[in-house]
């Protein structure tokens, strides 16, 4: 089986207005879905991605205001990457700047990548590439001309790299594109979310909090899949979980041999489940199991919004 990449990365951040603002206000990517984390429902669960949300251009949070802060190491996503259209790289650069936010340039496998880090310490890069479709998304200072088309893919941080490397050949279907240094690189057959990066060198044990990333999610492209996809990674003798429905899509979950926690999450139904396209992440949408505490889940969240920041005024 082959996996088209990524569909969606989830992480936990701090104060929810701030992840807002950065990843809405400086990236320019539309807040798809103001949820709650339904095993936890006294914390949002906030989606970003393109206008529609497509899988492959999804970044989700968990923000805890008062939670300690983590540390990035192994048995996590140490970098979250996100792709633009050819030729605006400078635009981000100068976006960045703009707002104040530190950044460097590096080069990986003969692409150049601005890398820096949202309010809350999470590590983010921006590369530029040709394959996948524009954002018809447009917000505050970022036009369509410029706009993050989605997720270029990632930096794995594997407690045991070659084993990692192992799961995304025989399990999750990546191809082995070869070795730049210290990162081996693969890539997936889709065209979002699809070159993912395995750092070889060893980092300290990775620690969950503020700042870190909880979980990869691959994309299945329907329901049956998904159930292929789940006897399949039992077949390889990893560890499963049941079916769970979040909503907005299906999902299973297992930790693969490097303790990165993976999951497969279904295409469907998406995010208009629920609202139309228009009405996308303006108001707290609950699932009906918890409808009937939404003034108590109300009550105890703070607000968040999606606003034009004062620099693009």
């Amino acid at each position: 089986m082959k996996t088209a990449g990524i569909h969606h990365i989830t992480a936990i951040v701090g104060n929810p207005q701030e992840n807002v603002d950065f990843y809405s206000g400086v990236l320019g990517l539309r807040l798809v879905k103001k949820t709650v984390n339904f095993d936890d429902p006294g914390t949002y669960h906030l989606y970003f991605g393109n206008e529609g949300g497509k899988p492959g251009t999804i970044m989700t949070f968990f923000p805890w205001p008062d939670a300690y802060q983590g540390r990035v190491g192994s048995g996590q996503v140490g970098t979250t990457t996100f792709v633009v259209p050819e030729g605006t790289l400078s635009f981000w650069e100068n976006r960045l700047h703009q707002f104040k936010i530190e950044y460097k340039k590096t080069t990986r496998f003969q692409e150049e990548f601005i890398q820096f880090s949202d309010p809350h310490g999470l590590r983010l890069e921006i590369v530029a590439r040709s394959e996948a479709e524009k954002s018809e998304w447009s917000f505050g200072g970022v036009s369509q001309e410029h706009a993050i088309k989605g997720f270029g893919g990632a930096i794995l941080l594997s407690a045991a790299p070659q084993q990692t490397a192992a799961v995304l050949t025989d399990v999750m279907g990546l191809e082995n594109l070869g070795q730049d240094g210290d990162y081996i690189r693969f890539k997936a057959k889709g065209d979002l979310g699809n070159i993912i990066d395995i750092k070889l060198s060893p980092e300290a044990r990775g620690v969950g909090g503020v700042g870190t990333v909880h979980h990869i999610a691959w994309r299945a492209k329907d329901y049956e899949e998904h159930k292929e996809w789940q006897e399949y990674v039992k077949s390889k003798d990893l560890h499963v979980t049941e079916i769970i429905d979040r909503q907005y899509f299906n999902a299973i979950y297992f930790r693969e041999e490097g303790h990165i926690l993976f999951e497969i999450a279904t295409d469907p139904p998406g995010f208009t489940r629920d609202e139309n396209e228009e009405e996308l992440g303006k108001k707290l949408l609950l699932p009906p199991w918890l409808e009937a505490n939404r003034a108590q889940i109300e009550d105890h969240l703070l607000p968040a919004e999606a606003r034009i920041l004062e620099e693009d005024k």
